[in-house]
């Protein structure tokens, strides 16, 4: 067979080398048919039938859990549970049947596509992507009707130099994932796909390198070709030659051996060569994640994605979280810090998010009613977790950080709301932190182009780059259309950022990035060469961009970083960051 590559959207680090285990799910193309008057409730009774064993095979999934497995997993399955017991897929369908007389499979399909032609609407890259969850939802039901729940295949019949395998499929829900629990397998390969969606999420928390967004890999890809990814480049090399595989072989055995020599940084602290000190935080989704952070050296939590508590709710009937609850999982966060400071974004979901699937039937657009704006249109759900997030604030260093601010009355607000949480809790005799930080995320353009009224008011600031760039550029990164078009280095984006830190520095506040480029290795030297002192990122980054930390010299950065910002031409700019790689020594 002769060798070729595919392009695709890189969305963890590192080379894979095994072979192809193909995953075909059942495709959304049934049969069509009417069904007699009479025979209408029979049908109705089937699709019944089918969604109670796929609540029930969920159930099980997640009651099968391993101690180890990534804490993601069960909030999806969660989420699928969730999606399943909404009655745009529960109910909607039966109606349907019971209307147009279509037989059951063409009923559920009918309603899918309407709701995937809603969700293409959605600009949100996480929001978009989630219409990957109603599809897989929805392919399940089918396979219970059509007969073929359970044939994921197997590892069987690879040869044992094979023993990594690389799961290659349309796309990967978390259940297919529980299937290779108990197999090797090295990494992922998908047609469909983004930054966010689940096989990135999931590869990202297992260190696994993955390739999505492929278009039709799948199709491609024969069962049991050799493969190699490099996901750094966003490559898949299909039945490569043998001096090909002997190049990655020995690349593969490099970065192992690099990333093992990394770990013995992890108790350095992060200073430049002349003396400049910076701070390198992690990002967790969990409580449970705290330990991980700690391992690789963080200095504190920059990022506490609080929303994926709400998510991970099992069960079919979905409740929020109570206050004490969140109290117990933020004070978990806190103290496995051991002194270390815990940022915590408040909920940054909204009517976009089936947090309550009786409410909310219908997603929004992204620009809606999400985060900041959602928590003031729902101001018990919001007082209930500023009051856990505070008596957490008893157990050590605490930092509140509200998403999506861009107007003055919301920062007034949600200031006043915060007064009355702590009021609320003085009054019971509860402990809090009466002086904790109060942080905004700049991620909306408007917020940026108005810091005078946030440093005014606020503690500090930090920058989700990821969607002030989508909502600077208008790209929905998700999109392969105009993928292309995401830049991180465009001058928008950098004008933006240096008018933020310029602006932190001034009000002597402290300003972090917790978006992706706060992780990424070649940007490192220009955030802290144009004044960030604070990197928020995945732990499993923390290491290596130490370790470039530990290489630089900030004077050496001072010019081209000041051409950099003075520029407007990509090709300029772009040269210039690459002239600032370190000539120093790798530390050892």
């Amino acid at each position: 067979m002769a060798s070729f590559t595919l392009q695709g959207i890189p969305v963890s680090r590192g080379i894979a080398i095994g072979r192809a285990h193909l995953l075909r799910p059942a495709a959304l193309d049934v049969q069509h048919y009417l069904v007699a008057q009479e025979q209408v409730e029979a049908e109705v009774l089937r699709l019944q039938d089918a969604i109670a064993r796929v609540h029930k095979d969920l159930q099980a999934l997640w009651s099968d859990l391993p101690q180890d497995a990534p804490t993601e997993l069960g909030a999806f399955i969660d989420v699928h549970a969730l999606i399943l017991s909404d009655p745009m897929l529960s109910e909607a369908p039966l109606d349907i049947i019971r209307t147009r007389h279509y037989n059951a499979e063409w009923a559920l399909v009918t309603q899918i596509d309407e709701l995937s032609a809603q969700f293409d609407e959605i600009e949100d890259d996480y929001l978009r992507e989630r219409k990957a969850d109603i599809q897989q939802v929805a392919e399940r039901v089918l396979k219970v009707m059509t007969g073929t729940a359970n044939t994921v295949p197997r590892s069987d019949g690879i040869d044992e130099r094979s023993a990594n395998m690389i799961v290659v499929a349309r796309d990967i829900s978390p259940a297919d994932m529980m299937q290779f629990r108990d197999v090797a397998f090295t990494g992922f390969v998908t047609d469909e796909g983004g930054q966010n969606s689940h096989t990135a999420i999931v590869s990202r928390s297992l260190g696994i390198p993955a390739v999505v967004g492929m278009g039709n890999a799948s199709r491609l890809i024969e069962q049991d070709d050799w493969l190699i990814i490099d996901s750094d480049a966003g490559v898949v090399i299909v039945a490569p030659t043998t001096l090909v595989l002997d190049q990655y072989r020995e690349r593969q055995l490099l970065l192992q051996k690099a990333r093992k020599k990394l770990t013995k940084l992890r108790k350095t602290p992060s200073i430049t060569q002349d003396g400049v000190e910076i701070t390198l935080l992690a990002n967790i989704e969990l409580p449970q994640d705290a330990a991980a952070a700690l391992e690789a050296g963080a200095n504190g939590v920059g990022l506490f994605r609080s929303e994926f508590l709400f998510m991970e709710r099992s069960g079919q009937e979905h409740q929020l979280p109570s206050e004490e609850q969140q109290f117990d999982a933020y004070r978990m966060a806190v103290t496995a810090m051991k002194g270390r400071p815990v940022t915590i974004r408040t909920l940054d979901v909204g009517a976009d998010k089936p947090l309550d699937s009786t409410e909310h039937n219908v997603l929004n657009p992204a620009l809606g009613l999400r985060a900041i704006r959602y928590c003031l249109a729902e101001p018990q759900l919001f007082l209930t977790q500023l009051r856990a997030i505070l008596r957490a604030s008893a157990f050590g260093p605490v930092k509140l950080l509200i998403p999506m601010m861009a107007h003055g009355f919301e920062i007034d607000q949600t200031l006043a709301m915060i007064e009355q949480a702590k009021a609320s809790l003085a009054a019971e005799g509860k402990k809090f932190d009466a002086d904790i930080a109060v942080g905004a995320m700049i991620e909306i353009p408007a917020a940026a182009l108005s810091l005078p009224m946030f440093v005014k008011k606020l503690d500090f600031l930090s920058i989700g780059t990821n969607d002030l760039i989508q909502y600077t550029l208008a790209i929905d990164r998700a999109d392969h259309e105009v993928a292309h078009l995401y830049d991180d280095l465009h001058p928008a984006i950098l004008q933006l950022l240096y008018m933020v830190i310029s602006a932190g520095q001034k009000a002597d506040i402290p300003v972090s990035i917790c978006g992706g480029m706060a992780g990424d290795i070649r940007l490192t030297r220009l955030l802290i060469g144009m004044g960030f002192r604070e990197l928020s990122m995945p732990a499993a980054l923390l290491p290596e961009i130490k370790q470039e930390i530990l290489n630089t010299r900030m004077e050496a950065l001072q010019i081209p970083v000041r051409k950099i910002l003075r520029s407007y031409d990509a090709a300029v700019i772009r040269e210039t960051l690459a002239s600032m790689k370190a000539s120093a020594p790798v530390l050892h």
